[in-house]
């Protein structure tokens, strides 16, 4: 009875900051549909969601724009939770896909397909990420375990940048030899430009599998997050656990890039701003950063259309631009900048 209350109590403080959150979110969808190169005004929002009306705006938004954010809504969603995850099993505050060889493997993968099966369709870009993805985290985290205390933060973001570095070289090496070098930093360079209905048919579903999964998870991911000893005294099977969860990240992080390319920072950013909201409860961390996520990439996604309209900006300079400063906040704090 006791423990029941105590979850209450620590319950209804953090919906109160979920639906603030989802306000915030839906908040900046509203303003990511409107703002754009395109003049587009609530109205024609409202009547894009009428089947029978049709005019050169409203196919705008339904073909393009409307596309475009749904995109960003699930990428910033899944980049944001595999860092939590990530963060949650290393127990390290710098982890993130983009800084440890995940999205370097996947974008290698990619390079691979592109220049070598171009004419393969998406379903088979995406699994060509999940490999690529699964290679990357293995060196990063293989160089890492090569010494007693290898997994320390500063170690692994050091083997995640020199893996990710040989990985890039990879992708530019076979692009120029192939000459297929614009082709895939068309598709690489962090962008959600020409999204298709097709692509999200596919994406999605993986996406909201892989959070789903996170979320029946994230009271051992929480135990698991203190020490694995704890973990192991209350009869947690950490091998099981750490399986499932690696191979969550490997869907959320090599789904985003098949779709956007190179995303860096996300995952590092969000599940820090989550935790200085809601606390150090996994069960807590991931809903709120995969709605943070969200927002978050809608809100970069916004000002890469707008800053130099109609010329867009690439979202992963806008998110490389916020994400830097706050990698150097957190390095400088030793991890407890939003904790």
């Amino acid at each position: 009875m006791r423990d029941m209350k105590r979850e209450t109590q620590l319950f209804i403080p953090f919906l109160f900051k979920f639906f603030g959150a989802v306000f915030v979110f839906v908040c900046m969808f509203i303003v990511s549909m409107v703002f754009g190169a395109a003049d587009i005004s609530m109205k024609d929002v409202w009547l894009s969601l009428m089947p029978n009306v049709t005019n050169e705006k409203i196919t705008i938004i339904r073909e393009i724009r409307l596309p475009r954010e749904i995109a960003a809504i699930f990428v910033g969603a899944a980049l944001a939770t595999s860092g939590a995850i990530m963060q949650g099993m290393t127990r390290n505050p710098l982890a993130d896909p983009g800084l440890l060889g995940l999205t370097a493997g996947a974008n290698a993968a990619l390079a691979i397909m592109i220049a070598f099966l171009p004419s393969a369709n998406y379903f088979w870009i995406m699994v060509s990420c999940f490999i690529g993805a699964s290679v990357g985290a293995l060196l990063v985290f293989g160089i890492g375990a090569m010494k007693k205390g290898g997994f320390s933060p500063i170690r692994i973001v050091l083997a995640g940048s020199a893996i990710s570095a040989f990985l890039y070289a990879i992708a530019e090496g076979i692009g120029l030899y192939s000459k297929t070098s614009k082709d895939i930093s068309m598709w690489t360079s962090g962008g959600l430009v020409g999204t298709s209905w097709n692509q999200l048919q596919i994406m999605i579903p993986v996406i909201v599998i892989g959070i789903i999964i996170t979320l029946f998870f994230s009271k051992q991911l929480t135990i698991l997050s203190l020490s694995e000893e704890v973990a192991v005294g209350l009869g947690q099977k950490l091998f099981q656990i750490k399986v499932i969860l690696f191979v969550v990240i490997i869907l959320l992080a090599g789904a985003s890039v098949a779709l956007v390319g190179n995303m860096a920072f996300i995952g590092l950013m969000i599940p820090h701003i989550a935790r200085g909201i809601v606390g150090t409860d996994y069960r807590f961390i991931i809903p709120m950063s995969a709605i943070v996520g969200a927002a978050f990439m809608l809100l970069a996604d916004t000002l890469g259309r707008t800053i130099n309209a109609p010329f867009g900006t690439p979202v992963v300079a806008i998110v490389a631009v916020m994400g830097i400063p706050f990698f150097l906040i957190i390095v400088k704090k030793g991890g407890r900048a939003f904790s």
